[in-house]
């Protein structure tokens, strides 16, 4: 959201511009019982930028009563009950923060989250979501709401020196969600805000951590993580305990430092001038995502944003000699020469950076068409913490707090989401006792910060192409030795005048990365969750993103498999059964023999209460139901969700995950959709060796795991997105909804 909403009308049946403010309850005179019991909330009108141009300023509306949490100017709600003991602590509401609290609400695990800055975010940094991004809120149930916000990115214009390097197709993807969709950070701080709240969660804000301990004998408590907040506005004190802390507190991360973990990598010389606002320009791609290089002044990037706004990114010289530093020594040579001559890059004004835009886009220009909705400047650093996670995976590290790079590639929020996905389901887990920490936790750190290292090679890569930069990439020497070798990218030597060197980097680069870039390329490397194996029952490795192809729901609905593959910590077992006939039979009997077997591996670790079995079989729907009435095929119907593979042979789901017809397929997807393992489906043993690895087995007469005995919450069954989900409450009061957290440095 670039500005406040503005007044509407939907009185011909779609929306046009009103007049007033409708949405405000007025008070009129009228009978006392024909009042109305809801009154319009509080709102105010928040500065987006403490910067301005010439054509004014610039406001978003904010409604504190619904998004300040416990800063709210109006009280507190009467449910909100905060307690001393939770499972996770999660310090940092910016989106890596909110998304782990979204993941724990959805799990029935009890958490507080906290955070310095007083308000979510108003305006600004991160504006973009990849299509990986939308199928993990896709499976919390919050896809819609993001992805119907802005502009959707589909096709990519560059030029060079004034001339078209580029203008084509981009961002295309297998994903039902395609390119990348825009969305402001503040928004998306709201939706997760607002959806918190039906969980009866407040962000505690204005707190911070002043210190934290994790208890040595970690045998003689159960939640063995001491932490003491402080409200910086009140200065009240508390001490809390905790199964776990997850530091989502930002780049300068107070709970890194705390850690004492190292921030490897590098700070470049490279500063970008960011600029939000509506714009007047005769450059024939303005509203088209892309770039702007000049051989000469360095690189523009342009982000079109909702309403006519455009992100338009700026690379600036601030040194002694640059184009900025001779325009103030012709302006005010006196002043400029009392200042030592020097261009701090935070000096740098709004019109300074439009002023070097317009060198860049030469021979085009660019003016200011509206009040300036955001403004910073930004020095770009790479950096990836050395490791995610405690030795002992009590505190762990997400988003900003554990790796920065440049914004090519929108990484920022789009990794922040893998880091949430991946490590809120396993400590959710470890919380209720549902698995091993020693074996499940310190996956996390394996898994994310590969990801974070081949972030920072493909991001640095382009944006050195984009700023004509032969400043050095960083090199991590701190790596697992058993992580496959980093892809390397491209590497791109200035040079002007010389187009086909800019084309064959690009061809390189898209070509290498283009999967990556939206989130879809992102392969695990072997673990205990991802296991090395000779032979696989299907195409896809274990430890890549689990293909989501068309399927058919019922005999009225068609969708995706990801529609019922949902759920925050769901383990899904995708059985694929070809036609149900043949040899395939004798085999899918004895999977089901496993489903109703007490001893099998699918009781053991919890059955429908941990397990979301979906058979999908080459039948259309009223085909499937006599088939599986006899041969003891009977349970697969009442324990599986049935979905129907009934598209061309060409593009169906048994040939996009490779299944032999013969043979079938048993394929476990993780809760954050990427693929543990894979067995045929007389393979049983083979899944309950795979499973002992890392789950807990539950206790027969009780239905929860063995030495947990928490009786306060769990087992409180919602349904998310159409699949049930374990989750919730004992029914008297939801133990999530009573907790807060909280932020060392503001947004992580």
């Amino acid at each position: 959201m670039a500005k406040s909403v503005l007044p509407f009308s939907f009185k011909n049946g779609y929306r046009q511009p009103g007049k007033g403010t409708p949405w405000v309850v007025e008070n009129k005179e009228i009978a006392d019982d024909d009042e109305p019991h809801w009154t319009t909330p509080p709102s105010s009108e928040i500065l987006s930028s403490s910067v301005f141009n010439s054509l004014g300023l610039n406001t978003i509306r904010s409604w504190p009563t619904m998004y300040d949490g416990t800063n709210s100017p109006h009280g507190l709600p009467k449910w909100w009950k905060p307690v001393s003991e939770v499972d996770v602590l999660i310090c940092g509401a910016g989106p890596a923060g909110l998304q782990i609290a979204v993941s724990l609400a959805r799990q029935g695990v009890s958490f507080r989250i906290i955070d310095k800055a007083s308000q979510p975010l108003v305006a600004g940094r991160a504006d973009g979501v990849q299509p990986r991004f939308l199928e993990t809120l896709h499976s919390w149930g919050l896809a819609t709401e993001v992805h119907e916000e802005g502009p959707l990115i589909e096709r990519t214009a560059i030029y060079k020196d004034g001339k078209k390097l580029m203008f084509n197709t981009s961002h295309q993807s297998d994903s039902r969600y395609r390119g990348l969709h825009i969305i402001t950070q503040g928004q998306l701080e709201r939706i997760y805000i607002r959806d918190l709240l039906r969980h009866q969660i407040l962000v505690e804000r204005n707190t911070l951590i002043a210190d934290f301990d994790v208890g040595s004998d970690q045998s003689a408590s159960s939640h063995p993580v001491q932490i003491r907040l402080k409200n910086d506005k009140t200065g009240i004190e508390e001490t809390i305990h905790s199964k776990f802390l997850v530091g989502s507190d930002g780049g300068a991360s107070a709970i890194r430092k705390k850690m004492q973990v190292p921030f490897d990598g590098v700070s470049t010389d490279i500063y970008w001038g960011i600029l939000d606002c509506k714009f007047e320009s005769d450059y024939p791609h303005a509203w088209v995502f892309g770039s702007v290089i000049s051989s000469k002044h360095g690189g523009c990037v342009i982000i079109p944003r909702e309403d006519g706004y455009i992100r338009l990114y700026t690379q600036l010289d601030t040194s002694t000699t640059g184009p900025i530093a001779q325009s103030r020594q012709s302006k005010n040579s006196a002043d400029f020469q009392e200042s030592g001559g020097h261009v701090d890059a935070h000096s740098v004004t709004a019109e300074e950076v439009l002023e070097q835009a317009n060198k860049i886009f030469s021979p085009y220009e660019l003016k200011f068409a509206a009040p300036l909705s955001w403004f910073t400047v930004w020095k770009i650093s790479e950096r990836v913490a050395r490791s995610f996670s405690t030795l002992d995976s009590r505190v762990h590290l997400a988003g900003d707090a554990a790796h920065i790079h440049s914004v090519m590639g929108a990484f920022g929020l789009n990794a922040s989401i893998m880091d949430s996905a991946n490590l809120a389901w396993k400590i959710g887990m470890c919380a209720k006792n549902y698995a091993q920490i020693s074996s499940l936790a310190p996956t996390y750190d394996s898994e994310r910060r590969y990801h974070a290292n081949r972030i920072i090679h493909v991001s640095g890569s382009y944006l050195r192409f984009i700023c004509n930069s032969t400043f050095p990439l960083a090199e991590f020497s701190h790596v697992n030795q058993e992580w496959p070798p980093l892809p390397k990218p491209p590497v791109y030597q200035p040079a002007e005048g010389q187009p086909e060197e800019d084309l064959k980097f690009l061809h390189s680069f898209f070509g290498s990365n283009g999967a990556f870039l939206l989130g879809i390329d992102a392969d695990y490397a072997p673990s205990v969750l991802t296991p090395r194996s000779q032979t696989s029952a299907v195409a896809p490795r274990n430890g890549v993103r689990a293909p989501n192809p068309r399927v058919c729901l019922s005999d009225e609905k068609t969708g995706y498999l990801y529609d019922v593959l949902t759920g925050a910590s769901r383990l899904h077992l995708v059985l694929f059964a070809s036609d149900l006939q043949g040899p395939i039979r004798s085999r899918l009997v004895k999977f089901a023999a496993a489903l109703s077997d007490p001893h099998s591996f699918f009781h053991r670790y919890g059955g429908h209460s941990r397990f979301n079995p979906v058979l999908v079989t080459k039948c259309i729907p009223h085909e499937a139901p006599p088939l599986l009435a006899s041969d003891g095929l009977a349970l697969l119907k009442d324990q599986c969700t049935v979905v129907y593979d009934d598209r061309a042979p060409d593009e169906d789901a048994h040939t996009c995950y490779g299944v032999d017809h013969a043979k079938g397929a048993v394929v476990f997807v993780r809760p954050d959709l990427w693929i543990g393992t894979s067995v045929f489906l007389d393979e049983i043993d083979e899944l309950g060796r795979y499973f002992a690895q890392w789950l807990v087995p539950t206790n027969d007469e009780s239905g929860v795991a063995d030495g947990d005995h928490t009786t306060d919450r769990v087992n409180g069954i919602r349904e998310v997105n159409g699949a049930n989900e374990v989750d919730g409450s004992n029914g008297v009061e939801r133990v999530n909804g009573v907790s807060g957290n909280g932020n060392v440095n503001g947004h992580g």
